[in-house]
């Protein structure tokens, strides 16, 4: 059985896994909208943050429907959303 990932609001860029997946393994996607899968493009703890669409390098990314931080680079559908590719929005990169 697929791990699920909880999608809050319709915007969102992130999902949250509900429990640990691996990658390559699929990981359904619940909450708003339709439910689909993804792929996840490396291994994940529960509770971390999922893309469930591409974001380009210095895009916000949105959870709850609210900015929680910016892509330092760009971030493929599938992959982990932490501090190894996003500022949150406190450390945000100033211009």
């Amino acid at each position: 059985m697929p791990v699920t990932a909880i999608l809050i609001r319709a915007q969102d860029h992130v999902a949250t896994l509900t429990g640990s997946v691996a990658a390559g393994n699929i990981v359904l996607i619940t909450g708003q909208g339709e439910t689909r899968e993804i792929a996840a493009l490396g291994d994940m703890p529960a509770g971390h943050k999922l893309a469930v669409r591409p974001v380009r390098q210095y895009d916000q990314i949105l959870k709850y429907g609210e900015v929680i931080g910016e892509a330092t680079q760009d971030i493929a559908e599938g992959e982990h959303v932490h501090i190894h590719n996003c500022w949150g929005v406190k450390a945000r990169r100033r211009s």
